[in-house]
């Protein structure tokens, strides 16, 4: 029901999007976009272009008087380094990156393939995925992730929805913990000293989701399967989990699973979460909860081995300006994410060419659960 489509380079003038399947009538709060695109700019071990670039969202369609028409909604980001034409071609591909597949794939140079490839493409995404918060925000449903682990540095304790929008607030690398928070920041700090990079884990909950949405009956419409595949679409994600995750692996039946319970004014409910809120692709209403494992960025201060690829004899990997740590921006990049196909799923199954449509069939579908 949704979908969105991206165009711009790192260093080009723009970053355009346009969102399609609002429905009309949704309230447009620009300094609500504006806040996660500031966020998105924060974090402990980011580069030299977040002191470059200020931005900041402009509507180009899809909206009057504040309010979206159900027709396509533009979006665009004015970038402040602009200097694509004036930047040399490179011919030494970065181990990780897109450079040398994508070069020889499409039979370019490099500096074309890196200026799409880039994460500053994420910027416009999460204007997308501030668009579909406000959405969701007309259903009560809520998004919030918080950073998990910094290299070797871990949080280990489970923290409620609440909490995480408590306690994240301040935090330089978007952790709960503040003692955690500085062993997160001593790792990135190991990593400037040695002119490398540091990867880590952030973790999404989404909570006041109903049952159902997704679906069983094919594979693509598998709720837990969209997220994931979207997650994985955002530069440096290697891996996707939901729930227990990865602990599947170790545990027993009887503790991976989570026992179904009734009362009469709840209806059917789980007192845990191990399934990480979706089961058979279906939310089961619980809080979805998903994490995203990602890479140390591929761009060194201390090259790595590489190939010219115009010498083809062995040299060191060219640099380009980059961030050490980007977790802390990948958990407000994930935000946005869920919150895309959470919304899309939402209209997926309830419809509605305006809200107030939207919103009838959705009470009425909660009406029915309230009687089974």
């Amino acid at each position: 029901m949704l979908q969105f489509l991206t165009c711009g380079e790192s260093h080009g003038k723009y970053l355009t999007a346009i969102l399609e399947g609002i429905p009309s009538g949704l309230p447009i709060d620009l300094d609500f976009i504006n806040q996660e695109l500031r966020i998105r700019q924060r974090g402990y071990g980011r580069g030299g272009r977040q002191k470059i670039e200020n931005d900041k969202i402009e509507i180009t369609g899809g909206v009057y008087k504040g309010k979206t028409t159900g027709a396509p909604v533009g979006l665009l980001i004015e970038n402040k380094d602009v200097k694509i034409d004036e930047l040399p071609q490179l011919f030494r591909p970065r181990p990780g990156h897109a450079d040398l597949a994508g070069s020889l794939k499409y039979d370019e140079g490099i500096r074309e393939i890196l200026e799409r490839a880039s994460a500053r493409e994420t910027a416009i995404r999460v204007a997308v995925g501030a668009v579909s918060r406000l959405f969701l925000l007309e259903f009560s449903i809520e998004i919030a992730g918080h950073v998990i682990q910094i290299g070797k540095a871990k949080l280990d304790e489970e923290v409620a929805f609440d909490q995480i929008l408590k306690r994240r607030q301040g935090s330089e690398v978007n952790c709960v913990s503040k003692e955690v928070e500085k062993q997160m920041t001593a790792e990135i700090q190991r990593a400037m000293k040695n002119k490398d990079t540091v990867g880590g884990k952030y973790e999404i909950r989404a909570r006041g989701i109903p049952i159902g949405l997704g679906s069983h009956v094919h594979y693509q419409r598998k709720l837990d399967g969209r997220i994931a595949q979207a997650l994985m679409s955002m530069q440096s994600v290697k891996a996707v989990e939901f729930g227990l995750g990865v602990q599947e692996a170790e545990t027993f039946g009887s503790g991976a699973h989570d026992e179904i319970f009734y009362a009469a004014k709840r209806g059917f409910y789980h007192k845990t979460n191990r399934a990480g809120g979706i089961t058979g692709g279906m939310s089961n209403g619980a809080e979805i909860l998903v994490r995203a494992t990602m890479k140390p960025i591929s761009t060194l201060r201390r090259e790595l081995r590489s190939v010219n690829m115009k010498t083809k004899k062995e040299e060191k990997a060219d640099f380009e300006r980059s961030d050490v740590c980007a977790v802390p921006a990948g958990c407000v990049i994930g935000e946005a994410i869920v919150a895309f196909e959470v919304a899309d799923a939402m209209l997926e199954k309830f419809g509605g060419d305006s809200i107030r449509e939207t919103k009838r069939n959705y009470k009425g579908y909660l009406d029915q659960l309230a009687k089974s």
